[in-house]
């Protein structure tokens, strides 16, 4: 971790990534900013805590894949209930299609792919502190190619379930599903059941179906 010198009068901004080289990329960006400043950089869950007692940001940009270090889901609903004053950036290598309508829900502000130019980064940030929502170009025609009946997935669904109806959307089968998220088949059968249930689906084939459709609604299934 690393705490950085602040300029007068710019906005705080918290940093939390698990990979060093992606940390000090994303610090190069927002510092070269005259109205903001990275204030310090975690690489896991516990770090990033401490950091928002001790630094108080105004602004955390945050992955949602932290290795053993933690969860970046956590770190979004934990920051939106006892820190609701602060704005949480989520900057993540996961396709936004699937993850940011559940993050919307747990208090994230916005929500842009790590491959965005950095030019997106900046505009995000100065929206979100702002206190507008930052929805990339690509979410939101998503939104509405996905259609009103599935734009609450995110909120029905656990973060897990998520990842697991997204890659069976791709076509994984239970084991792939399994080695990938480094789960048991038994627990992603688990998963698939309580998916099933949530969604009112009887059969592994409509499961199927719904995911591939939730997944890439271009497909038109």
């Amino acid at each position: 971790m690393q705490q950085s010198t602040n300029k007068q009068g710019a906005h705080r901004v918290l940093v939390v990534d698990d990979h060093p080289v992606v940390r000090q990329g994303i610090k190069l960006v927002i510092d070269a900013e005259p109205d903001f400043t990275v204030c310090g950089e975690a690489e896991n869950e516990q770090t990033a805590r401490r950091l928002l007692r001790e630094l108080q940001p105004d602004a955390l940009v945050v992955d949602l894949s932290l290795g053993a270090g933690g969860d970046g889901f956590n770190i979004v609903r934990d920051v939106h209930a006892h820190f609701p004053e602060v704005r949480i950036l989520v900057l993540s290598m996961h396709d936004e299609t699937v993850y940011a309508d559940r993050l919307f829900a747990q208090g994230a502000s916005g929500y842009i792919m790590k491959q965005a130019a950095a030019e997106q980064l900046v505009t995000a940030l100065r929206a979100v502190l702002r206190g507008e929502r930052f929805i990339s170009e690509s979410l939101k025609r998503h939104f509405a190619e996905r259609g009103a009946d599935d734009s609450d997935l995110g909120s029905r669904l656990s973060a897990r379930e998520l990842q697991v109806i997204s890659l069976i959307g791709q076509g994984f089968g239970t084991r792939e599903i399994a080695d990938r998220l480094s789960l048991s088949v038994k627990t992603v059968e688990t998963h698939r059941l309580a998916i099933k249930r949530k969604l009112s689906l009887d059969t592994n084939a409509q499961l199927v179906q719904y995911a591939i459709k939730w997944h890439s609604p271009s497909a038109g299934v």
